[in-house]
Order: structure tokens, then C-alpha cells, then sequence
């Protein structure tokens, strides 16, 4: 079955060329061209993949994946200018996965959604059905879905694939490179600050206090690791 990919981008030759690029490799191209438009979009639909711009008219790309956030945890791949490290810091507060600078290289592009694609699909496959739990934390492997206290918690992809690496491997401290080289992979560009982000977000999620944690803690100058 084809994968599905949302653009989101109000630069239309931006769009035009990704979707043919996208196309040509058999997936499916969906595309918006503000914020209020995508959002219409992932309401009706569901997607593998977005790749969504930060300069949007209408909603900016910040506040449109806050608001996916609420209700989908289909990943997001931001675009964001080249050099602003605080759009990219930002997009991570909000809940993306990933991002990719401006201006970007098709085949990266591409690259980065296949591999958040097959990602997601040897995912699907895991069978039988695993659930690991400690205290009221639980994590459900197969439907990658996290609880606290037997309520569901809103885990983006990247912050479930990493409360799920720590989880099943406790006591062992990963330093932060270890960590984005695992989780995001060897090739990714980014630095170990989207570990950090990412850590933040996940205490603040499973937590009850984030600045005493309970399950991951932080290994002073080395890492970080889930205490059970």
C-alpha cells in the first residue's frame, strides 16, 4: 500500500517539486498551503509523514503542529530557515520529530521520510504484542502507545522511541551522542541539544515532578538513564 505524505508549504514550486519527487518513488501527495488547510487535512486523513514548513500564512507551522499534536502522533518533519537554531529548538518544543534546514537537498528530503517510514514499519510488524511496566508507567511496544496511572499519554514518536530504548534497557546510562545515533540514526544532522529537548518533554509527560524525576534521571556529564 502506498505511504501517504502531507506538504505543507505557501511556496508553491517548493511543493510542486517535492510532490514530484514523492510521486515518482509510489507514494502519496496530499498538499496545503497555510496552516488552517493542513489542519483541515489531517482532520480528514491520515498521513505516515508530514513535512510541514515553520512561515505559514494563517497558522505558522509551530501552532499547527501544537494543535496535530492534540489529537495524532503521525510524525512531523519541520523545515525551517537555515541557521535558526531557534526554529529548529522550537519545533521540537512543539512536538516535531524531526526538521530539515532551508534551502534542502531533494534526496534528503527524501531520505529523512523513508526513513521515519520504515521506521514506523518494522514497527507495525513487532508481533506478539509486549508491554512493559514500572510503578504507573506503562508502555504498550505494539500499539507504541505510553500510560501513566492507566491514562494515555501523548508521546510523539522520537519521545516514545526513546522512553522505550531507556525503558527496556534500565540502569544503563546512554550518553547523548549514543542517543541521537540510536534513536535519530548515524546520518542525522542535527545535534545532541534535540536529545535534550526531547528528554525535557518526556519527564514533563511521565513525570509527576520533572525537575525530581522518578524514572529517567540524569547521569551528570555522561547521559542519561531510566532508574528501575
Amino acid at each position: 500500500m502506498a505511504r501517504k505524505v502531507l506538504v505543507v508549504d505557501d511556496e508553491k514550486l517548493i511543493v510542486k517539486g517535492i510532490r514530484f519527487s514523492l510521486e515518482q518513488d509510489g507514494m502519496e501527495v496530499d498538499c496545503a498551503y497555510d496552516g488552517k488547510e493542513a489542519l483541515e487535512l489531517v482532520n480528514k486523513n491520515k498521513y505516515d509523514v508530514i513535512l510541514l514548513d515553520v512561515m505559514l500564512p494563517v497558522l505558522n507551522g509551530f501552532e499547527v503542529c501544537q494543535q496535530i499534536r492534540e489529537f495524532s502522533n503521525v510524525p512531523v518533519i519541520m523545515l525551517t530557515a537555515k541557521g535558526d537554531d531557534m526554529d529548529k529548538i522550537l519545533g521540537l518544543e512543539y512536538g516535531a520529530d524531526d526538521y530539515i534546514t532551508k534551502p534542502f537537498n531533494i534526496l534528503e528530503v527524501k531520505a529523512r521520510i523513508k526513513a521515519i517510514i520504515r521506521r514506523s514499519s518494522a514497527t507495525e510488524t513487532k508481533e506478539p504484542q509486549k508491554v512493559y511496566s514500572f510503578g504507573n508507567l506503562k508502555i504498550d511496544i505494539d500499539s507504541r502507545r505510553g500510560y501513566i496511572s492507566g491514562k494515555e499519554v501523548n508521546l510523539t514518536a522520537k519521545e516514545f522511541d526513546l522512553l522505550e530504548l531507556l525503558m527496556l534497557h534500565p540502569n544503563k546510562v546512554y550518553g547523548r551522542e549514543e542517543l541521537l545515533n540510536t534513536v535519530w540514526g548515524y546520518d542525522y544532522p542535527g545535534d545532541v541539544r534535540t536529545v535534550d529537548v526531547h528528554i525535557r518533554r518526556l519527564r514533563e509527560k511521565i513525570e509527576e515532578s520533572p525537575s525530581n524525576p522518578v524514572f529517567i534521571h540524569t547521569k551528570w556529564g555522561v547521559g542519561y538513564y531510566f532508574q528501575k
